[in-house]
């Protein structure tokens, strides 16, 4: 029985956590970190940056939480949500791998582009007899 219970929690668990790049795929949930970002705020303050209800604005703060990306603070009546800067790290590391490619492409690609500066000047240079 004990081992029944324990799986369906474990399942239920599974099913409630968020994944980062789930939570940020959201456009609103961007522009709420990105509010938070600059200071911490409570979703009252949060919602009247948008053209939507405050409990909307509730449950997007609320996957945020889950995935660890904003804290609740309570300070007096008020919860104020904060930014978790150590997950956004996480992501940034994990886009980390990806820069590196594109830097890549970006130095071959300009180095292409400067021979082929370099062959057309070349060629419209007048020949000297």
């Amino acid at each position: 029985m004990f081992a029944r219970r324990f799986a369906i929690k474990c399942l239920h668990d599974m099913k409630t956590r968020r994944d980062i790049f789930q939570a940020i795929a959201d456009p609103t949930r961007r522009a709420i970190i990105t509010l938070i970002a600059l200071q911490a705020m409570t979703p009252n303050a949060l919602a009247e940056h948008f053209k939507t209800t405050r409990q909307a604005v509730s449950n997007h703060l609320q996957i945020l939480s889950e995935c660890q990306l904003v804290k609740p603070v309570q300070q007096g009546r008020e919860i104020y949500y904060e930014l978790q800067i150590d997950k956004m790290k996480e992501i940034d590391k994990w886009l980390e791998q990806f820069r590196k490619i594109w830097e890549s492409r970006f130095d071959n690609l300009d180095k292409v582009l400067q021979h082929m500066q370099k062959k057309q000047k070349d060629e419209t240079k007048p020949k000297k007899d």
